[in-house]
């Protein structure tokens, strides 16, 4: 869930401050009225854009900052799909913003112009947000056509941190953006991923200009499991000063941590209190339960307790109200987490990030951009958890906001002097010996019908693999215990007759303390076929179908998996009598890689034959979540052993 941090900043009466400045730029600014646009010859790109223009400007209305938002974009279509996915053009429309300008057109391959009727403006809502959307709908566009859109929108300015894309999956030819401002107020910016810095342009004199026009940007393709929004180059701006003030920086963390210090924080009244004790009363906390315990309990109260609304409401936010309904929204269930553990003595850190996959944190350029996510951190025990995931659990925190940078904010207590104290960390990920999927299985051969197979299966899941399942199990009951079970073995196979079912710490406040553990009896012929005097045992389905990567193409992103995570196989035959296997070398497996004298990731398989018992291991391990593009070939060939593994087939043959 995405946080929208509003920040109190100081900004004293300079935004109310008379400046010299000309009209907005957006209305001297238009389209050509008789287009020459041209693709280039003979291209087989689904599609181009010939030019993309976007501009900010910052602007003193009647005393009120507002922001003046422009789009120009001509894009060339030159196939089916491009064209069926750009017939219809999404604007920005809100409650809080107003359409200035708004057109469109479709300039035919022939030079034909197609102004858009404004009858073809169109309205939609989202069914399950109730949010409304405005969009083009174009008509007349065949291939090889140009759409070409422009609007203006004015709304309130957003200047604690924005983000701007340049890049994209398709080729463009002209890409422009330009920020104006007042002169007063100056403006930060940081490109990432190789995109060159925004310039000033000191021509312009009315007012600020900050711009970066780039002749032709590269298109970025997107790659299995690549962080891809990430990777493509885009800038980050924000206000920085207002020379009109105190010349303060405007966008701080030490002001961040000040001001969700105000919110979260605050002193509580008697009645709060009183409503707190009888809320741990519920927790029902054993005696001298310690922080880990406290923390780990408080986290599924909460969660399986307190209803979670995503909407804006001064009730969901009052702690009060919260306590007595149990109904809150997220920054109100923030607050409820951080009353209980101050009430009780647990030394505990508020923590905002980023989503990894979307945008790396930054740790030298200060912008609500890189604040979107709350954690809890407990030094004590140095683990997190995700106040506003409801999914998650104590120990296990949303995966993409670890391995990351994160600005940690940490209460300071001195006598009656009350502060916080707010400092970038980087949030370690939990360790692979947390996140273990282990199957132990023993096979037996039918004597009487050699392609028939009893099994004991026997699989325990920890961490990311239960949390799926471990914590809702109270919800599981009956028939539905039993289906959860058969879905396990049927991923393996469907053709099975289940003798007995049994479930292992199936108490859902038992994740993160022992694993969720599933034992199944079958009996099956899914495994073996017969050819002639032999028999093919297939051995590699039993740990189920594993992920293959192909790779036609070099790599050029880097590729990121959730966690880390560790597999634990023991395969155990009993080879029935008067047969022997004559292809075991077949299951040695051993591929991984090291950096710094550091296992990474590995797959190993090996066996041991005592007499008739062939005991086959299968370990795979994966110590990092970040696969840079020079590691993912090694990476590549440890994650395809498995999926070798998997096709192994073992020849049973007569002695």
């Amino acid at each position: 869930m995405k946080i929208i941090i509003s920040l109190l900043f100081t900004v004293l009466c300079a935004f109310q401050i008379a400046v010299s400045q000309n009209n907005p730029y957006f209305e001297s600014y238009d389209w050509e009225e008789s287009p020459s646009y041209a693709a280039e010859e003979g291209s087989t790109e689904d599609m181009i854009a010939v030019k993309e223009k976007t501009v900010t400007e910052f602007y003193f209305q009647k005393k009120n900052l507002v922001e003046y938002f422009l789009e120009h974009k001509v894009l060339w279509l030159n196939s089916d799909d491009a064209i069926e996915e750009y017939n219809k053009i999404y604007l920005p429309f809100s409650s809080r913003a107003e359409l200035q300008v708004n057109k469109a057109r479709v300039i035919t391959p022939e030079g034909k112009l197609i102004n858009l009727d404004q009858s073809k403006i169109l309205t939609s809502e989202d069914e399950e947000t109730g949010r409304t959307y405005k969009y083009y709908a174009l008509e007349g566009i065949t291939k090889g056509s140009f759409i070409e859109y422009m609007y203006v929108v004015k709304r309130p300015p957003s200047y604690t941190g924005d983000k701007v894309y340049i890049q994209d999956s398709y080729n463009k030819d002209k890409v422009e953006f330009d920020l104006f401002s007042p002169s007063n107020l100056l403006f930060k910016f940081k490109s990432f991923n190789d995109l060159p810095t925004v310039e000033r342009d000191t021509l312009t004199t009315e007012k600020l200009h900050y711009k970066l026009h780039i002749s032709k940007v590269e298109k970025l393709e997107s790659e299995y499991q690549a962080p891809y929004n990430a990777s493509r180059a885009f800038l980050v701006y924000k206000m920085d000063k207002n020379t009109a003030g105190n010349g303060n920086d405007m966008v701080s963390y030490s002001n961040v941590s000040q001001n969700l210090y105000s919110t979260y924080y605050p002193d509580y009244s008697k009645k709060t209190k009183n409503l707190l004790s009888g809320f741990i009363n519920e927790l029902e906390l054993p005696e001298n339960a310690d922080e880990e315990s406290i923390a780990r309990k408080l986290d599924f109260f909460i969660k399986t307790n307190v209803y979670s609304q995503d909407v804006y409401s001064d009730d969901l936010k009052d702690l009060d109200q919260i306590l007595t309904k149990k109904v809150a929204n997220e920054t109100g269930i923030i607050k409820l987490y951080i009353a209980v553990l101050r009430s009780l003595n647990v030394k505990h850190e508020l923590v905002l990030t980023t989503d990894r996959k979307q945008m790396k944190f930054d740790t030298a350029f200060e912008s609500t951009n890189f604040l979107t996510d709350f954690l809890l951190y407990f030094p004590k025990s140095k683990k997190y958890l995700s106040p506003n995931a409801s999914g998650t659990r104590f120990g296990f925190p949303m995966p993409y906001m670890m391995d990351n940078y994160g600005l940690f904010m940490k209460e300071v207590v001195i006598g009656d002097f009350k502060s916080a104290v707010g400092k970038i960390k980087y949030i370690e990920p939990v360790k692979a010996e947390e996140i273990i999927d282990v199957m132990k299985v023993t096979i037996d051969f039918n004597t009487e019908n050699l392609t028939e197979n009893s099994i004991n299966f026997d699989r325990a899941f920890s961490g990311y693999y239960a949390m799926n399942i471990q914590p809702f199990m109270h919800l599981i009951q009956g028939k539905k215990r039993d289906e959860l079970v058969d879905s396990f073995i049927e991923n393996i196979t469907k053709e099975l007759e289940i003798q007995s079912r049994k479930i292992v710490n199936d108490d859902s406040e038992l994740f993160g303390v022992k694993p969720l553990q599933f034992i199944v009896d079958f009996t099956t012929e899914a495994f073996v076929e017969k050819a002639g005097r032999k028999y093919l045992f297939k051995l590699g389905d039993l740990i189920g179908q594993q992920v293959q990567l192909y790779q036609e193409k070099e790599r050029v992103l880097p590729l990121e998996e959730q966690f880390h995570r560790s597999y634990f196989r023991t395969l155990t035959i009993n080879i029935p009598e008067g047969y022997k296997i004559t292809n075991l070398d077949d299951i040695n497996i051993d591929n991984s890689y090291a950096k710094n004298d550091k296992e990474l990731f590995s797959f190993k398989s090996s066996y041991q034959l005592k007499g008739s018992t062939l005991t086959v291991t299968a370990d795979e391990h994966y110590r990092e979540n970040i696969i840079t593009v020079a590691m993912y070939e090694e990476y590549r060939t440890v994650i395809n052993s498995a999926a070798d593994f998997n096709k192994l087939v073992l020849l049973l043959e007569p002695k």
